[in-house]
């Protein structure tokens, strides 16, 4: 027996000093709960990706992403300033890390505002009409905090929006910890008039607790939308107002951001903490297998 005890001693140093070594190293492993899913889904092959596994401190990789600057609002009266310093969006762990703070900001555009964030997308780097998107992300905590994953059409600086189409694989919103939303808004039916649908557990977890995937299936006529491969909602053509068109039928490009304040959420109270984070594990993007 005390041979046993020993053997188990001697093992259990191994992995500590093994785990020490790994991090002199370099080498992190991301802690989470819920297990990331294999790149490799069966009838699916994958196109694009960032596992965000740059050097921590590193800015997010600009062969794939674009950070937006202004504190214009963006149309939803949001209370922050995009910016692109490391202390908003930086690599950290293998996760993108969006920052929000509470700081007095003034950006380029001279517009001043109490809060700091991150958005980023990858227009004219990255679009795609249809596949699977999917992205593994901790989403933050708190009152008047809008995190988002999300895709607009590449053709929006030619038809704007909304009729270059929107798809919001998830959004959430502080005051709603446990559930999330999936919507698409396109000419006749965007902003309050969204076509969406919410998700939450059935034991009401917190979102925030823990890395979820979230992902959108895009075919011509139909898209779905799944958290953590959990089928919520579908909308097709048939879902449109009367005489409103299906704008699905082109390119679009990826958008990550975490918003404070704006119409939808409300704004930050004396229960909101900062700074607020938001950390994405991977974005993926598929296409069908012989497609």
């Amino acid at each position: 027996m005390d041979y046993r005890k020993r053997l188990r001693g001697y093992f259990l140093v191994f992995m500590i000093v093994e785990a020490l070594l790994l991090a002199s190293c370099g080498h992190k492993v991301k802690a989470s709960v819920t297990p990331p899913l294999s790149s490799t889904i069966p009838g699916w092959t994958l196109v694009w990706s960032d596992e965000f596994n740059l050097p921590d401190g590193s800015s997010p990789d600009a062969s794939k992403w674009n950070l937006v600057t202004g504190g214009n609002g963006f149309g939803n009266a949001e209370l922050e300033s995009y910016t692109n310093r490391p202390q908003n969006a930086e690599i950290q762990n293998g996760n993108l890390v969006i920052t929000a703070l509470k700081e007095s900001y003034t950006g380029a555009d001279m517009v001043s505002h109490d809060y700091t964030s991150a958005r980023l997308n990858s227009s004219n780097k990255f679009a795609q009409a249809y596949g699977r998107f999917e992205a593994r992300i901790k989403i933050p905590y708190g009152q008047g905090m809008w995190p988002a994953f999300w895709l607009l059409g590449s053709d929006l600086s030619t038809k704007a929006w909304p009729t270059c189409g929107e798809i919001d694989i998830m959004e959430n919103i502080g005051r709603e910890p446990s559930t999330v939303h999936g919507t698409i808004h396109g000419p006749g039916y965007s902003g309050g008039k969204g076509i969406g649908s919410p998700f939450s557990f059935p034991d009401g977890r917190k979102f925030a607790d823990d890395f979820h995937v979230y992902a959108v299936e895009w075919s011509p006529n139909q898209i779905k939308f799944f958290v953590d491969n959990n089928l919520y909602a579908t909308r097709t053509p048939a879902d449109l107002p009367a005489g409103a068109k299906w704008v699905y039928d082109h390119p679009f490009f990826i958008l990550l951001n975490l918003a404070v304040g704006g119409k939808w959420p409300g704004n930050p109270d004396a229960t909101t903490v900062f700074p607020q984070q938001m950390l994405v594990d991977y974005v993926r993007v598929y296409k069908r297998s012989g497609s």
